[in-house]
C-alpha cells in the first residue's frame, strides 16, 4: 500500500507531499491542473522511462519518492519484501522506500532503501505493489503471460499450480539429463573403445613392477661381460686360487683364505696367556665371511652372459618403455592405470542400460506432468467461465451495455511428448473483448478506447476480489498489498453511470487501495480522501516559467466546493446543496 508520495520540481509542481488513504483516493482538478504529475511520478519510481523534459525549468533534478507499506520480511509471502531481500534491502518497519532522480541533462538514478539500485529493480518491486489502468498502462494486459496471471490469481489455483510446477521441474531436470548423455554418447563410445585398446596393448605386454631396471641391469652386465669375467677371476685368485686353478712362477701361490687361516693357527699354537685364542676366532670369522663372497664370486664366472640373448632383452625394454612413455612414468604406473580403466569400461559399457532407465523414467515423469497440466488446464477452465461471465456482468453497469469478454483456455498438451507443457502449465489463455453488441471479439488491449478499458479492467479487478472473497479468502489486492491507480477510467461517463463507477471503485477500495483521477462528482464523492490539485496562473502552459502546482487535500466545507465545482463549474447554493447530498449519499 502506498503510504506517502513526494515530489520535487517534476513539472510544474516545485514541491508536494501526497498521503492517499488506505481506501479510495479521488484526485481532483481543472483539466491541465497537472493531475498526470502524480502518475508521473508514479511511473518514475516504477522503473519507467527517465525523461528529461519533465525536470521543472530552471532545476537541476527531477524527484520523486513513495513510500509503501509492506510486511516485514521475505518469510511471511511478501513479494515486494522478498524482492528487496534479493537486491539487498530489509524492510525498515513494514516499510520500503522507493526513489528516482532525473537529471536535467536525461540521467536518472534508482533508489532503494537508501541503496542504489538498477532501475529494473524499481519495476520489479512496482509490478508487486501498484497497478496503473491508465490509456498506455493498462495495455500490458493485452500479454497472454499478464492475462495468464491474472486468471490464476483470480482462480486461486495456486494448489493445482504449484503442483504442476513440481512435475514439469522434474520432468525437464530428467530431459536435461538425458540430453547431457545423448550428446556424451559418441563421446562415451570412443573412449571404451581407446581404453580397451590400451588395456589389451597392456595385458599383451604382460609388464611386472620393477622389471624394465632388472632387465636394464641385465644388460648392462652382458654390455660389460668380458671386464667382469676379468675382474672376477683376479679377485678370484687373491682370495681362494683353488677356485680358478692359477699358479704363478711354477709353484702354488696361497690366497688371501688360505692365509688367514696359516695365522690363526699359528696364533692358536701359542702357549702363552693372552689374547690369542680371541684373535684366532675373529680371523677365522673373516675368513668365514671371505668364503661366502667367494662362492658369490665363483657364482659369477658360472653365469651365461652370450650375446645371442642381448637383442631379445634390448626388445624387450622397448616394448617396456613404450608402456611408462604412454601411462607411466613407472611400471607400476602402468599397471595402476590400466586396473582403473578396466572398472571404467564397465561403467561406460553400462551407460546404454542407464540411458534405457532414464528413458522409461521420464515415460513416468511425462505421465504425471501431463496429468497435473490436465488438473490445471481444468481449474482454469472453470474459473474463466466464472471470472468471464462476472465481468460481462459489470460491464452492463458500468454504461456498456452489449459489451462482454470471453477467456478462452486452450489446451495444447499431448501425451506423446512435453513440447505443450511449460513452466507455466499447457494452456494459451486469451481475453477476447467485444466492445458493443454486433461487435467481433478483439484481443483485449486493441479493441477499445482508453475510458473503456479502464472500466473494464476496473470490472476485471473486482470480479477477481468478488471470486477471492467467494473462496472465503481475502481479495486479490489486500492479499498482496496492492495499489490500483485508475486513469480514463469515468472517460465518456455520466449520470446514473458515473454514480455506478463510483460505488465499485469504493468497493474494490475496501479490500484494496484505489487510487482514482477523476473528473465526476459523482466518482470523486464516494472516496475516503480527496485531493485537488491546483495549477497558477491557471490558463498558463505548464513549461512557462512561474507557473505553480499545489496538491492540497479537501476537507469539510472545502471538499463540498470542490464537488460543487466538478458538479457545476460553480460555487452557488444549490449546487452546494447538491454536493452535500451527493457526499451524504456516496456510501456502501
Amino acid at each position: 500500500m502506498l503510504e506517502e508520495l513526494s515530489i520535487a520540481h517534476l513539472g510544474p509542481i516545485a514541491s508536494a507531499t501526497f498521503t492517499p488513504a488506505a481506501g479510495m483516493t479521488a484526485i481532483t482538478g481543472e483539466t491541465g491542473a497537472g493531475k498526470s504529475m502524480l502518475l508521473s511520478a508514479l511511473n518514475l519510481i516504477s522503473g519507467g522511462p527517465a525523461d528529461a523534459k519533465r525536470v521543472s525549468s530552471g532545476a537541476d533534478e527531477a524527484w520523486a519518492q513513495g513510500i509503501f507499506a509492506v510486511p516485514d520480511g521475505p518469510g511471511d509471502g511478501s513479494d515486494a519484501a522478498r524482492i528487496a531481500c534479493e537486491a539487498g534491502v530489509e524492510t525498515e518497519d513494514g516499510e520500503l522506500f522507493l526513489s528516482r532522480t532525473v537529471r536535467a541533462t536525461g540521467r536518472s538514478r534508482a533508489v532503494l532503501g537508501g541503496k542504489t539500485v538498477p532501475k529494473s529493480v524499481l519495476a520489479a518491486l512496482a509490478a508487486a505493489l501498484v497497478t496503473i489502468h491508465g490509456q498506455a498502462e493498462q495495455l500490458r494486459i493485452a500479454s497472454p503471460a499478464r492475462q495468464r496471471e491474472f486468471l490464476d490469481h483470480a482462480a486461486g489455483d495456486e494448489p493445482e499450480l504449484d503442483a504442476y510446477r513440481k512435475a514439469w521441474q522434474a520432468l525437464a531436470d530428467l530431459d536435461a539429463r538425458l540430453e547431457r548423455l545423448r550428446s556424451q554418447e559418441s563421446d562415451m563410445r570412443q573412449r571404451a573403445d581407446y581404453l580397451r585398446e590400451s588395456v589389451e596393448r597392456i595385458n599383451e605386454v604382460d609388464p611386472h613392477d620393477g622389471e624394465d631396471d632388472d632387465l636394464k641391469a641385465k644388460r648392462d652386465r652382458i654390455e660389460n661381460a668380458a671386464d667382469i669375467a676379468e675382474g672376477v677371476s683376479r679377485a678370484l685368485a687373491a682370495l681362494d686360487v683353488s677356485q680358478i686353478g692359477y699358479a704363478g712362477d711354477g709353484a702354488e701361490a696361497a690366497g688371501a683364505s688360505e692365509l688367514l687361516l696359516q695365522a690363526a693357527q699359528a696364533l692358536r699354537a701359542i702357549r702363552a696367556s693372552g689374547d690369542f685364542g680371541e684373535l684366532a676366532d675373529r680371523l677365522e670369522s673373516l675368513n668365514a665371511e671371505l668364503q661366502d663372497i667367494v662362492f658369490t664370486l665363483a657364482g659369477h664366472l658360472d653365469e651365461d652372459l652370450g650375446e645371442a640373448d642381448l637383442d631379445a632383452l634390448n626388445a624387450r625394454i622397448h616394448e617396456l618403455g613404450e608402456l611408462t612413455r604412454r601411462w607411466g612414468p613407472t611400471l607400476a604406473d602402468v599397471i595402476a592405470w590400466r586396473d582403473k580403466a578396466a572398472f571404467e569400461i564397465e561403467d561406460l559399457d553400462a551407460s546404454p542400460e542407464k540411458l534405457a532407465e532414464l528413458e522409461r523414467e521420464r515415460e513416468g515423469l511425462l505421465e504425471a506432468a501431463c496429468a497435473a497440466a490436465a488438473d490445471l488446464h481444468e481449474a482454469r477452465s472453470d474459473a474463466a467461465e466464472r471470472l468471464a461471465g462476472r465481468v460481462s456482468e459489470e460491464l452492463q453497469s458500468l454504461a456498456m451495455d452489449g459489451a462482454s469478454l470471453e477467456i478462452r483456455v486452450t489446451s495444447r498438451v499431448s501425451s506423446a511428448a512435453a513440447k505443450g507443457l511449460d513452466a507455466n502449465g499447457g494452456d494459451d489463455i486469451a481475453f477476447l473483448f467485444t466492445p458493443y453488441e454486433g461487435s467481433p471479439q478483439l484481443a483485449m488491449g486493441k479493441s477499445a478506447s482508453g475510458g473503456e478499458l479502464s472500466r473494464l479492467m476496473l470490472a476485471l479487478e473486482l470480479s477477481s476480489a468478488d471470486m477471492h472473497a467467494a473462496r472465503g479468502g481475502a481479495a486479490a489486492g489486500a492479499a498482496n498489498g496492492m495499489t490500483f491507480i485508475f486513469d480514463e477510467v469515468d472517460a465518456g461517463v455520466g449520470g446514473k453511470t458515473a454514480v455506478e463507477l463510483g460505488r465499485r471503485l469504493a468497493r474494490l477500495a475496501r479490500t484494496s487501495q484505489v487510487i482514482v483521477v477523476t473528473h465526476l462528482a459523482q466518482v470523486a464523492s464516494w472516496a475516503d480522501r480527496q485531493f485537488v490539485v491546483v495549477k497558477e496562473p491557471p490558463d498558463v502552459p505548464d513549461d512557462v516559467p512561474g507557473v505553480v502546482t499545489t496538491i492540497t487535500q479537501v476537507e469539510g466545507e472545502a471538499r463540498v466546493r470542490e464537488i460543487a465545482r466538478m458538479l457545476s463549474g460553480s460555487e452557488s447554493e444549490a449546487s452546494l446543496d447538491h454536493a452535500r447530498e451527493l457526499l451524504e449519499e456516496s456510501t456502501l
